[in-house]
């Protein structure tokens, strides 16, 4: 199941107590305080961890905590400290303060970590209050609550390549064809219902990681459809390819196609739209004679490139020009 949302609240860990204790001891008559001071609760942390693409963790845990310290005891012990939670969640996690609506921390790479909540300070016990004039302190600190926060999750898929298009254009098919992804490919609207990331190997070990997300239709942006819900997932792609259907369904053209999900991206988001485009027109094997795809590129006044993702043709060309782009626009 992909979860790309998710909100859970926080708590870092409280502070131990400090102790109240006089040593008592055979033979020594003036033992004096020994109250050790409590430890300090564990702090919370996010980190990105590599070996995830869901927030499927948090849908059935929706309260997670640190771990208290310890508080002091005798003999001058002190408490020991709270254990730390680290919370792993996928690259591309945005992590929210839920209550003022405040963006913490990006997490866009693997291994980055941060502190949300920060473990509470540990009471002293009555030896810390000895003084010349006060020999015998009967007062200990209790120990500072530790932090707590309402976060909220949003994840943001990291990719490559950005798959965009109507439904059944033949995203599905293209990154099954590029990659070892296994989306559902079926002859109706919809099939994609989540986004899912393929990896594309090329020779020399050269690689790049494609994102398919559901089809688009017009009115997206406000919410028509399912594409809506994963247009976030494509803001951090470096292309987007468009997909077209040169032969798509009656009362609809592959040219007003391609306007209409254009000017959804624009309306979703200006930097979006703004990213480096590929244009690619599928189902050749039914335009044998390219007429339809040299109409396309007269019209759109743009390159085409042509593929059939059914019958593989053109599918090495594409995938070795969008590394190329890819590569150029890192760099």
């Amino acid at each position: 199941m992909f979860i790309d949302k998710a909100q859970i609240w926080v708590k870092a860990g409280d502070g131990g107590n400090g102790c109240l204790s006089f040593r008592r001891e055979k033979y020594i008559p003036k033992g004096g305080p020994d109250g050790g001071d409590g430890g300090r609760g564990g702090n919370v942390y996010f980190q990105a961890a590599e070996n995830l693409d869901t927030l499927l963790d948090f849908a059935g845990k929706h309260h997670w905590r640190a771990q208290n310290g310890q508080p002091g005891s005798g003999a001058n012990k002190h408490g020991a400290n709270g254990q730390d939670l680290v919370i792993s969640v996928p690259p591309g996690t945005l992590i929210y303060d839920a209550d003022f609506e405040l963006l913490l921390k990006d997490l866009n790479e693997v291994g980055l970590k941060v502190c949300i909540c920060r473990g509470g300070k540990g009471g002293r016990g009555n030896k810390a209050f000895a003084t010349s004039t006060n020999q015998a302190p009967r007062y200990t600190e209790p120990g500072k609550k530790g932090q707590e926060r309402n976060i909220r999750l949003e994840l943001k898929l990291i990719a490559d390549v950005g798959l965009v298009g109507m439904p059944n254009a033949g995203k599905s098919t293209l990154i099954s064809r590029c990659s070892a992804a296994r989306p559902k490919i079926a002859d109706y609207p919809f099939t994609t219902i989540e986004p899912v990331l393929g990896i594309v190997e090329l020779s020399d070990y050269r690689r790049f990681v494609m994102a398919d997300i559901p089809g688009l239709i017009k009115g997206a942006h406000n919410g028509v459809g399912l594409g809506f819900e994963f247009l976030r997932h494509i803001e951090r792609t470096t292309i987007i390819v468009h997909i077209l259907d040169i032969m798509p369904t009656v009362g609809s053209g592959p040219v007003e196609n391609y306007k209409a999900i254009r000017s959804e991206l624009k309306q979703y988001s200006e930097a979006l739209a703004q990213k480096p485009e590929v244009i690619v027109a599928n189902k050749i094997d039914l335009d044998p004679d390219r007429k339809i795809v040299k109409d396309l590129t007269e019209k759109l006044n743009k390159e085409v490139y042509p593929i059939s993702a059914v019958t593989g043709a053109g599918i090495k060309e594409l995938s070795e020009l969008l590394w190329k782009k890819v590569k150029e626009l890192k760099s």
